[in-house]
């Protein structure tokens, strides 16, 4: 009989602050204010976003920048859904998720004859034109044309004595954990090594047996669900919706944070979103007359001391001091 294999210490240690960690973004919304709440679920629906971003162009190779297109129609499913049927805010999560889950499948069709600057081009013409298209006076009743729609921040269920703010980040929280075990599981598969190999080798998958055509439209349908499921509840979290929201700085600015994240990263989506939330926030407090230059310089200092992202440092920082204590091990 075979003895079992032995345990991995590093991953047991990986599991526990997976777990910690777990625990404290529970907690958080308990020991601070509403606002604070709020923007930490932004961060959170920035984190599902990327990881969807980062599907498409870190696993698969296919550039984006016009990612901020399925948020905005994620969004919109949702504040119709809401506004217009009275549909539970709930539902229209998954429901935004399934209807961008087959945009993108089918924007992804055209988009297999375009590899890399004439994809990014043609992604970017779908982020300048839909602001465009909902303000298009016939898609005014269901859209609300340049004054947007405005929806109702849900209360918590259950008569739970939680604010809005508590529960809203609670309900995000949930379903980012959700989406991020599902990404997991599908990048560590047998479709995500598909993914990787066509990134890498798309010649040799192609040989492979693997359908290339296939794979990269639901590559592109994925990604476009997870970002839609983001606008969903980013559109829940600020109660509003309007075509001026969703310009084509907001896929810049999703395309930024998947890089400063780290690509073909899981967890850099987390720091990516990070950055994206409270840096500018932080630039601007340094400089009221100019927070853009700050926040330029804050992405220069990123790009020149961690071109790998924030997750590629972090992992190289713990490989150096693995291997310095190898070296040097205690009591020697």
């Amino acid at each position: 009989m075979d003895a079992p294999p032995p345990a991995n210490p590093e991953r047991g240690l990986q599991r526990i602050v997976l777990v910690v960690l777990i625990v404290a973004a529970c907690a958080l919304p308990f020991v601070v204010s509403n606002y604070r709440s709020f923007q930490f679920t932004l961060v959170l629906v920035y984190a599902i976003a990327l990881l969807g971003l980062n599907i498409l162009t870190g696993y698969n190779g296919q550039i984006s920048l016009g990612h901020g297109a399925f948020y905005a129609i994620g969004a919109y499913v949702a504040a119709i859904l809401m506004d217009k049927f009275g549909v539970p805010y709930w539902v229209t999560v998954p429901l935004a998720g399934v209807v961008c889950l087959g945009v993108g499948f089918l924007f992804g069709l055209p988009a297999l004859r375009l590899e890399g600057p004439y994809l990014a081009l043609a992604t970017f013409a779908l982020g300048v034109s839909l602001p465009q298209l909902l303000k298009y006076k016939h898609f005014e009743h269901w859209t609300g044309g340049v004054q947007g729609i405005v929806i109702t921040k849900p209360d918590a269920p259950f008569g739970l004595p939680l604010s809005p703010d508590q529960w809203l980040y609670l309900f995000t929280l949930a379903v980012t954990l959700l989406m991020f075990l599902l990404g997991w599981n599908l990048l560590r598969g047998r479709v995500g090594r598909a993914l990787v190999a066509i990134r890498d080798h798309p010649i040799a998958a192609s040989t492979m047996g693997i359908n290339t055509p296939l794979y990269k439209s639901l590559a592109f349908g994925v990604s476009a669900m997870y970002t839609g499921i983001a606008g969903a509840l980013g559109a829940i979290a600020v109660q509003f919706v309007a075509p001026d929201s969703f310009t084509i700085v907001l896929s810049i600015i999703l395309f930024v944070g998947m890089v400063v994240g780290g690509l073909a990263s899981i967890p850099g989506a987390v720091y990516g979103a990070i950055f994206i939330q409270f840096v500018p926030n932080v630039a601007d407090q340094i400089s009221k007359a100019a927070p853009s230059a700050i926040y330029g310089i804050f992405l220069i200092g990123f790009m020149f001391l961690m071109p790998v992202g924030l997750h590629g440092a972090i992992r190289m920082a713990w490989a150096r001091i693995r291997s310095r204590k190898s070296l040097n091990p205690p009591g020697r």
